[in-house]
């Protein structure tokens, strides 16, 4: 990132950032020299991250935010102060690993409420101030099921699909403006709710996702390649970063050392 002494830093949106993916994305970007704006629905959470940022000497605010409510989301983008210059989109998640044939639907609409309304709606209104910021970036987290799927997971799957598509035109359709879309694909990331939010607070079944895995990824290592796309110089472009652990090969080969 360049960084010029007289001018302010540059304000970076991430939604999702009560934990996990988005909570080390705040903590990278915060490192990185950005004015980190923190979404989540959970306020506690984010408060506590935001209070953990400025005691380290960086810039933070926590601002409360359901991403699915797009009222609550056009009344933030209007209250944001001063140029917004970064807008990563993690809010998001999976519920369920069943087959479409006993699928929840109600879980399906869930995912894709958050996962692509969620991201939807805070790129509709963030757009205008990430353009007229003159050096905008939007960074859409998908996963590796944005580009291929697996069993037990067709819901999320469509979800992240709808994703990816979104990001994908969103980048055909402002081209020449000064924004670019970035989308970054993580394979297996063991986190502390992913897996477990998933399976309906299962700890047993959640902790099978990663059994005999040596080394899954961390929101770290995750947090770690968004901000590097991020902090390229401007004129680059990470179309699509996909980054997963040595052990997995795709959605569906992964090696487990039983």
């Amino acid at each position: 990132m360049r960084t010029d002494p007289t001018t302010p830093p540059r304000t970076a949106v991430v939604t999702g950032a009560s934990s996990g993916i988005g909570a080390a994305t705040a903590r990278q970007l915060a490192a990185a020299g950005y004015r980190v704006v923190l979404t989540a629905r959970r306020a506690d959470r984010i408060a506590g991250l935001a209070e953990e940022l400025r005691d380290a000497g960086h810039q933070a605010e926590a601002r409360p935010l359901d991403v699915t409510d797009r009222a609550a989301v056009d009344a933030f983008a209007q209250a944001c102060d001063g140029p917004v210059g970064v807008l990563v989109n993690n809010a998001g998640g999976a519920l369920g690993a069943d087959p479409v044939a006993s699928g929840d639907p109600a879980e399906w609409r869930q995912m894709y409420e958050t996962n692509v309304l969620g991201t939807l709606n805070i790129t509709q209104a963030l757009l205008p101030a990430l353009t007229a910021s003159g050096d905008g970036t939007v960074v859409v987290l998908t996963s590796t099921a944005a580009l291929g799927t697996y069993e037990g997971g067709a819901g999320y799957v469509a979800a992240k699909h709808g994703e990816h598509v979104l990001a994908e035109t969103l980048r055909l359709e402002i081209v020449g403006t000064p924004v670019r879309v970035i989308e970054i694909a993580p394979g297996m990331v063991r986190t502390d709710e992913f897996a477990l939010t998933r399976f309906h607070g299962d700890a047993d079944q959640a902790a099978r996702v990663y059994a005999g895995v040596a080394e899954p990824l961390t929101a770290d290592d995750v947090a770690d390649t968004i901000a590097w796309a991020v902090t390229r110089p401007s004129h680059v472009n990470v179309d699509l970063l996909v980054v997963r652990p040595r052990a997995q090969a795709s959605n569906t080969k992964v090696h487990r050392e039983l």
